[in-house]
């Protein structure tokens, strides 16, 4: 006979969890239920002593020879490594360094020098129309330049957005370069089958980009296995590094020779410190980087990869998904009648670890919510995101916040006029 759902059998079910224990890890301030992991993960403890120990201990004492002396020119590569652990990498593939933005303007970069050598008729970028807006702003911006410099010549690039997968198949083609995609939406929380898509798009003669940055630490990402050709992503929402701390981009070996980029930087040389007149591109996963790194939030993001690798992604995703059914419905049964509708899919296959319901006045009722200490956030149009991170949320924290919601929507309380005050940042 299944357990009555209470905040009761809820409270039982959190204690013999064996991931409660990670909640002590991270710094949550009294009296918040902190739903936006997904875009910015919470404070691990110890992450702002590592910050310390580097600006006063290793820049204060031992100033420049911390390059060498406390492995600072060693960070990229060896975070990027352990990063690898969860992305179903291999050790030498990955290097934490510069931003999604820039890292994704290299991988579509080096795409498409690779397809001018093997497909030159191939020149043509696809990727969603509800995709993360920067991954489809870089991806217009390249190639807008690539057609201003090629104009006399006749050479024109496209990007194609698509809205589904029917469309995505239907697209792909012999003029198909790229394929570029998020394997959890921003949006949504809906997930593409990485290694079914990879496949596909292979088939058709082009490469395969993934932005990693709603999965990576949220879901099992194996890019190995599905062959993807190259992944990009940030450290700063399910890795718990920082407020903008540096992303990470991975490069599949079998394009390690051929990986171009024209962010050529001093970083990415052969050798940096031999001052060369002309560029040489390092001969293994540095030559994905660029400039100087900034090593003070860079170190602070392996006390929470540490975490993450310690707390076993199969172990998180189970949380993740029994934790977003319970979300989706409490809220479908105890805010019924209040015009919330889910937008996130209900298939396990298919869902990442937040869950979006729209509303015309999402805005209003994200700020209530947050007046009242329930934190989630809010995207155009009229969505309210709820992100789910097991390694801190409990079940009864998922009962509360639901509790709170129902009140909001109940008494009207999110019909206030200062929630209709818009923030620059919502």
């Amino acid at each position: 006979m299944q357990t009555e759902l209470s905040r009761a059998s809820l409270a039982q079910l959190d204690a013999n969890d064996p991931l409660i224990r990670f909640r002590e890890r991270f710094q949550l301030p009294e009296g918040v239920i902190y739903l936006d992991g997904n875009s910015l993960g919470a404070l691990p403890h110890g992450a702002a002593e590592r910050a310390a120990q580097v600006v006063t201990q290793q820049w204060g004492h031992g100033l420049i020879r911390s390059w060498n002396d406390a492995g600072w020119f060693e960070l990229p590569t060896r975070l990027g490594d352990k990063l690898a652990q969860l992305l179903g990498a291999n050790p030498g593939e990955t290097v934490v360094t510069d931003t999604t933005s820039l890292n994704l303007f290299k991988a579509l970069a080096s795409a498409l020098r690779i397809q001018q050598v093997d497909g030159p008729d191939r020149r043509v970028l696809i990727t969603e129309r509800d995709n993360f807006p920067t991954d489809i702003y870089i991806a217009e911006g390249l190639a807008d330049l690539l057609n201003s410099v090629g104009a006399e010549t006749g050479v024109s690039y496209e990007v194609k957005l698509i809205d589904s997968e029917t469309e995505l198949l239907a697209a792909l083609g012999d003029d198909t370069a790229l394929v570029s995609l998020s394997h959890v939406n921003y949006r949504t929380g809906a997930m593409w089958d990485m290694a079914a898509i990879t496949e596909a798009v292979h088939q058709a003669g082009g490469l395969a980009i993934w932005d990693l940055a709603h999965a990576a630490g949220a879901v099992p990402v194996a890019l190995n296995a599905a062959n993807a050709d190259y992944a990009v992503g940030c450290t700063y929402k399910y890795l718990n590094g920082g407020p903008g701390s540096p992303a990470f981009i991975w490069v599949n070996a079998r394009h390690h020779e051929r990986f171009w980029q024209p962010l050529s930087g001093w970083w990415s040389h052969q050798a940096p410190f031999a001052m060369a007149e002309s560029y040489t591109p390092a001969n293994d996963v540095r030559r994905f980087m660029c400039g100087t790194q900034p090593v003070t939030s860079m170190a602070m993001i392996e006390v929470g990869l540490d975490i993450s690798v310690e707390a076993e992604m199969d172990k998180v995703r189970a949380n993740s998904l029994e934790l977003t059914d319970l979300f989706i419905e409490l809220v479908e049964t105890r805010c019924a009648g209040y015009g919330l509708e889910l937008i996130t899919p209900r298939d396990h296959a298919r869902r990442g670890s937040h869950v979006s319901f729209s509303h015309p006045n999402g805005y209003e009722i994200i700020a209530a919510l947050i007046s009242r200490g329930v934190i989630g956030d809010y995207r155009e149009p009229a969505v309210l995101r709820f992100g789910v991170t097991p390694l801190y949320l409990s079940r009864t924290d998922i009962w509360d916040a639901v509790e709170i919601l129902r009140e909001v929507l109940h008494t009207g309380a999110w019909q206030r006029e200062e929630f209709t005050v818009r923030n620059a940042v919502t």
